[in-house]
């Protein structure tokens, strides 16, 4: 009876411990690749923190250098840079009614939403925004469409 139990436990939790898997990197990725297919593999290895699907990091751009066979954490990844290091881009600062519009100068390669340091190219100060999905940076509240 003992033994018919522990079978039956085994065949209940067993494809729950076989689909275990993890994303690796298929070769060595150097830092700012957008991920493709043939760049990530999966390994049947549970390790937490770290992405289970290849869709996950599909279309991603790598932020660091990523090793063949090594677990690819979502902190090394991110949505794929449209603002260049010194790209001239358009600042914008918002808040209630009022908007100011110059440009300035990036300082740092950034993705849309992460937030970037840029110089404004009138006043030479230098301010943090968020990168919005046309390329300009906000201060304030982002756009909303």
């Amino acid at each position: 009876m003992i033994r018919a139990c522990a079978i039956a436990w085994l065949a209940a939790f067993l494809p729950v411990f076989a689909s275990a898997e993890t994303v690796v990197a298929a070769r060595t990725i150097r830092a700012q690749t957008v991920l493709s297919y043939s760049d990530l593999a999966i390994i049947k290895d549970s390790v937490p923190g770290m992405f289970v699907s290849v869709d996950e990091a599909i279309g991603l751009e790598t932020k660091t250098v990523l090793y063949a066979g090594r677990p690819i954490r979502p902190e090394d990844v991110g949505p794929p840079a449209i603002v260049e290091r010194n790209q001239l881009v358009s600042l914008t600062f918002q808040n209630g009614g009022l908007e100011i519009q110059t440009d300035a100068r990036a300082l740092t390669r950034a993705g849309v939403g992460d937030t970037v340091r840029v110089m404004n190219l009138n006043s030479k100060t230098i301010v943090t925004g968020i990168v919005a999905s046309d390329g300009g940076v906000y201060v304030g509240r982002l756009p909303t469409k």
